[in-house]
């Protein structure tokens, strides 16, 4: 049975060699983060981790209010294997990435002015050489995705991940600032295009216009353009609106205990772009009803898998705080109980968007990400009117449940809703969520004193 899905080609085969790959790299990738994060974290202060937490941010938000979804384009398109449609979809990618970088030098300092922090008109036109340098990442990364053939990109990923650390470390002890961080990350992006180019097989891009081509993947990727946009006010909202709130210091203990917390929803993240689209787009739910169930069987393996995940840092991540960070980040362990258990309305939905997209329906799925960016945002301004950073946080959780009528809209359309799976994950969240913010609720009560202004 094993030899079966390390070399079948089956459909269930792939997807279950591709998730295994997946999940072991970004198991390996986190594994390496953390090791570097507890090094950094002793030879640099709260302050640069808050610091960078601003540019990345930043960064990212740039990024996704410019996404022109050539990788789902790619992944889902009947052409996605036509070296023309590669092309074309690689000249887009530079000339945004370009286009990216033109606008960091003009928002640069209205961002350091919203967070206060004046050092970020130096820090942020450096560290956006990174949306140049990514525009190059050749179109193979994505044929692989398409195919499900996982385990060359994860590899050249772990790499990429491993030659960062050992830069950042370096650089950290040599220049003891903030410029450890940044410089790295540029020199990660760098050996991350050419670990693409030199090991991933296929024919190299070249810079090509074919008309067709430049249409569909405008056509479909405007609507993704504006999801992606709605998916920055999901995933970012609360460091945007948290990092012009709270102290630079408080900021960065804020993001330990995130980068800790987010593991569940970024593996599943991660795992559903990368396998649901290429079985949607093979296996429709509303094909037939042995569809339907064999997704079933695998949306009920991967949710479980994933609530496992949230229920350990739920309740023994404040304690991993304590065993692994210095006391200046015990704050750190309030912030972990509550995003671990904010995140479970999302880990029960995970797995629908993407069947919109295997269909080539962006333009609803647009409508689920706005309704939930909304509502994300809405959550987290009222929270933290009300209760402070636990309210926040609480409010972002509230907000994911609030957006479950939309999911059901959207899953139903491609009849990939699951009526049971929802009910049993929900009642489950419901008892995880109350039983770890009970046990642990001294720790989240400090939290509210991290307001600063």
């Amino acid at each position: 049975m094993i030899a079966a899905l390390t070399r079948g080609m089956t459909l269930t085969q792939r997807a279950a060699r591709s998730s295994a790959i997946t999940v072991a790299g970004f198991g390996g990738a986190q594994a390496i983060r953390l090791a570097s994060n507890l090094i950094l974290a002793r030879l640099l202060f709260p302050e640069a981790f808050g610091i960078m937490a601003m540019v990345s941010v930043f960064l990212m938000g740039l990024a996704m209010f410019s996404d022109v979804g050539t990788g789902p384009a790619i992944m889902q398109s009947r052409r996605g294997d036509d070296p023309d449609f590669l092309d074309t979809a690689w000249t887009i990618q530079i000339l945004r990435g370009l286009m990216l970088y033109a606008a960091a030098l003009v928002l640069t300092r209205p961002m350091a002015q919203w967070y206060g922090e004046p050092d970020l008109a130096t820090y942020l036109p450096v560290a956006a050489l990174t949306l140049v340098i990514a525009g190059f990442n050749p179109t193979r990364a994505e044929t692989a995705n398409r195919h499900m053939r996982a385990g060359r990109l994860t590899m050249i990923e772990l790499a990429t991940q491993g030659v960062g650390v050992v830069v950042a470390v370096a650089l950290a002890l040599w220049l003891q600032s903030v410029w450890a961080l940044v410089l790295s990350g540029i020199v990660s992006m760098l050996v991350h295009v050419w670990f693409l180019d030199r090991f991933l097989p296929g024919a190299r891009n070249r810079l090509a216009w074919e008309r067709p081509a430049a249409r569909e993947l405008v056509t479909f990727g405007k609507w993704v353009f504006l999801s992606t946009i709605c998916g920055f006010a999901i995933g970012q909202a609360d460091k945007l609106i948290l990092g012009a709130w709270l102290a630079t210091s408080d900021f960065g203990i804020y993001n330990i205990g995130f980068f800790l917390a987010s593991f569940p929803l970024m593996l599943g993240g991660v795992v559903t772009r990368r396998v649901l689209i290429p079985i949607y787009r093979e296996s429709p739910p509303a094909a037939s009803p042995a569809n339907f169930a064999h997704l079933r069987r695998m949306r009920v393996a991967a949710t479980g898998a994933l609530f496992g995940l949230a229920a350990i840092l739920a309740f023994v991540g404040p304690w991993l705080i304590d065993v692994l960070y210095d006391p200046r980040y015990a704050a750190a362990s309030g912030i972990v109980v509550l995003i671990a258990v904010t995140q479970l309305p999302a880990l029960v939905v995970m797995t629908y968007d993407q069947a919109a997209l295997a269909a080539g329906d962006s333009r609803n799925y647009f409508v689920l990400a706005a309704a939930r960016a909304g509502l994300v945002i809405a959550g987290l301004l009222a929270g933290l009117a009300l209760g402070g950073l636990p309210g926040a946080l609480a409010g972002q959780g509230l907000a994911q449940v609030a957006a479950y009528p939309v999911v059901v809209w959207l899953a139903r359309r491609q009849g990939a809703w699951d009526r049971t799976h929802d009910m049993c994950y929900g009642g489950l969240a419901t008892a995880i969520a109350v039983s770890a913010i009970w046990l642990h609720w001294p720790r989240i009560a400090i939290l509210s004193q991290m307001i600063s202004g």
